[in-house]
């Protein structure tokens, strides 16, 4: 009889936004009190230069500035995953590469998309994913997700895990994520370290039945997830059930109308950082939305709202 050996990392890793000023310049000493608010309010580790951060606005110099200066702020407090997603397999094996070197833990990797129609063939996309692995030797997470247009079966995510060495992980962001889930690690096995749960949390419960180990959602509320995920997997799953409803007003808010700005809208009400502005051309989020979104989150309290008061 074996036992399985049990995931590197598991819980909430919640989207670290990126912190601009009013005139589109990174803002720096905002960006390093947003990951302390972040560790502050529970998170088990983060991830960086996502599709949350802006990360298609940002320059390949930024990025190295974001990377280095996030990875050395943290310290090693949490593990952090480093967005390293490319079109072309040399770029993103390179910028793998240099995330292992800086201290990242992990990499999260989109399939290789560009626009609306330029995709490329499953044999392709898995001499990608090959690629980067070879050129690393810290786990990929797959993000399979619709922005990239590119559909993924579950039998095709669990190939690459059982062949290709260093990708264990796959947040799973598309319609129908629990069965998916349930599929990818019915055929992926032992192979398949972290099923993870996205899209913000709003299938979190059904995900988390269905065996999702992991959460990657905003980074305005990782208090709130935390409490839902600590109470699954402690067996309580009536409270977890009670909590995702108490939360569930506040992440329908992010995922259905303030989108990728709703932490950065929650963190400057909260004193966390000093500007919510997007990047031009990225409309700013509209001030409606914006007042609704303040006004669920102001019914839970989250430790955003208090943290830099």
């Amino acid at each position: 009889m074996t036992t399985k050996i049990p995931a590197r990392y598991q819980g909430v890793f919640p989207v670290v936004p990126t912190t601009f000023l009013e005139n589109g310049e990174l803002d720096l000493a905002s960006q390093k009190r947003c990951v302390d608010f972040m560790i502050d309010a529970g998170s088990n580790g983060l991830c960086i230069l996502a599709n949350f951060s802006e990360q298609f606005l940002l320059s390949d110099d930024e990025r190295e500035v974001l990377t280095r200066s996030i990875l050395e702020h943290v310290a090693g407090r949490v593990p952090v995953i480093v967005t390293t997603t490319h079109f072309s397999t040399r770029v993103c094996a390179q910028r793998s590469r240099r995330a292992q070197e800086q201290g990242a833990a992990m990499v999260m990797v989109m399939p290789p998309y560009h626009g609306a129609t330029f995709r490329v063939s499953e044999d392709k996309i898995y001499e990608f994913y090959a690629g980067v692995s070879e050129a690393i030797d810290i786990p990929i997470m797959i993000q399979d997700a619709p922005a990239s247009g590119t559909p993924l079966s579950a039998a095709f995510l669990a190939r690459m895990a059982r062949e290709i060495a260093q990708v264990s992980y796959f947040k799973i962001e598309t319609p129908g994520a629990a069965s998916k889930l349930r599929e990818l690690i019915r055929l992926g096995g032992d192979a398949v370290e972290g099923p993870w749960d996205g899209e913000e949390a709003i299938t979190l419960l059904p995900d988390l039945d269905a065996g999702a180990t992991g959460a990657m959602t905003g980074g305005g509320y990782p208090d709130g997830i935390r409490l839902i995920i600590d109470a699954y997997a402690a067996g309580r799953r009536e409270d977890a059930f009670d909590l995702y409803q108490q939360w569930l007003p506040l992440i329908n808010y992010e995922n259905r109308q303030g989108g990728i700005l709703s932490a950065k809208a929650l963190m400057k009400a909260g004193g966390v950082i000093a500007c919510e502005a997007p990047r031009h051309p990225w409309p700013a989020m509209h001030p409606a939305v914006r007042s609704g979104l303040i006004e669920v989150a102001q019914r839970l309290n989250p430790m955003v709202l208090r943290w830099g008061k």
